[in-house]
């Protein structure tokens, strides 16, 4: 059975590498506000939740992942900030 929490691969010198170009992989492990989901919640170990987070803040700066989802952006209704 695959399990459903794998992420990026390895190369052949033995590193591991997230491609921040595919986004459907990386939002996976996005929450609902655009945060990356902490590593006791995407069942990641260390080195991939590191890989993970240069990732998503890689595509971020690239301007392929938002740094805040569309509902946070919107003000709410009369409210001044």
């Amino acid at each position: 059975m695959k399990s459903q929490n794998k992420l990026g691969m390895k190369t052949e010198a033995g590193a591991y590498y997230v491609d921040y170009k595919d986004i459907d992989e990386l939002r996976r492990f996005m929450g609902a506000n655009g945060k990356i989901l902490p590593q006791k919640r995407s069942r990641l170990n260390l080195r991939q939740q590191r890989a993970l987070a240069t990732a998503v803040k890689r595509a971020r700066y690239m301007g392929l992942l938002p740094y805040v989802s569309g509902e946070l952006a919107r003000p709410r209704g009369d409210r001044r900030f």
